[in-house]
């Protein structure tokens, strides 16, 4: 086969490569996931994961069974202001880190899939008028890089509640914390933030003409990514603090949050869905709330 043929035959195939790539890494962060879950102990009282001590302290307010704070299921603000963290190890941070990053990648890849593969056919026409843009793994990598930052926080969020605000299974273990974190997460979806970042991530198209277009660079496609997945943030973020109330490593309420942020973006009538589950979201933590003070 003729040079030029070959790399025509290659060009029309790297979409399906690009696409192929996604969807192994999503597998292989979905794996890890239900790997480390299922290393969790029966009891909930410890991670058995490797690298991850099994020492984590009960809190004194705690009852017997760990998934209530106090007689009323409550921490004060008091209690909240003035928590002391128990000490993370260097290996358990990491393994933690690497747990959330990984289930970042699981839960919003898929989300981002029209994006990456819009830049890879655009791609694919720039290469071949001779003007190639950078490869299609610096735009994901800065996309992936942004969920990496906020997996830090999440991890730093998580150390400082553990033991407080989480229960051992790392659940919620306040209903005044359910409640509030379901309030603010449902009145967040009405908010023109919300909005704005979600029209962003709905409309690559948009989102390249406000932004420049892709960039033949690789420090510009990754700068490129890396926007794209804060305005990803900006739409998710409220939604990813609901892991601290259903449990983090509860595989059905991860999974049925990344299916919705992907029902959210993909659907037509996203904000229409943004505001209903806002809605229902906010109902429920205000009858949480209204339950603890009972």
């Amino acid at each position: 086969m003729p040079p030029d043929t070959a790399l025509e035959s290659l060009l029309r195939r790297d979409r399906a490569i690009v696409a192929a790539s996604l969807v192994a890494l999503t597998v292989v962060a979905w794996t890890y996931t239900l790997w480390l879950a299922a290393a969790m102990n029966i009891d909930g009282m410890s991670m058995s994961a490797p690298g991850m001590e099994a020492d984590m302290k009960m809190d004194p307010a705690m009852d017997m069974d760990g998934m209530e704070m106090g007689s009323r299921g409550a921490l004060s603000l008091g209690t909240v202001l003035g928590i002391s963290p128990r000490p993370w190890s260097s290996v358990e941070a990491g393994v933690t880190l690497t747990m959330w990053i990984v289930m970042m990648v699981g839960m919003m890849l898929p989300s981002a899939t029209p994006m990456i593969l819009l830049y890879a056919r655009v791609g694919r026409q720039s290469r071949i008028a001779g003007k190639p843009f950078a490869a299609t793994g610096f735009f994901a990598g800065g996309y992936l890089l942004a969920w990496a930052g906020f997996a830090l926080v999440a991890t730093l969020g998580q150390w400082l509640m553990e033991g407080t605000l989480l229960t051992p299974a790392l659940a919620s273990a306040s209903r005044i914390f359910s409640g509030v974190v379901l309030v603010i997460a449902g009145l967040y979806q009405w908010t023109p933030l919300k909005d704005a970042c979600l029209s962003q991530c709905q409309t690559p198209i948009v989102f390249l003409q406000r932004h420049g277009g892709f960039r033949r660079d690789p420090a510009g496609a990754v700068g490129l990514g890396l926007r794209h997945g804060v305005y990803c943030i900006g739409c998710c973020w409220a939604l990813m603090t609901l892991l601290f109330v259903g449990g983090i490593m509860n595989v059905l309420w991860i999974a049925a949050i990344a299916i919705f942020v992907l029902a959210e973006k993909v659907i037509p009538t996203g904000r229409v869905l943004s505001r209903v589950a806002g809605s229902l979201l906010a109902a429920f933590g205000l009858w949480q709330l209204i339950s603890a003070s009972i």
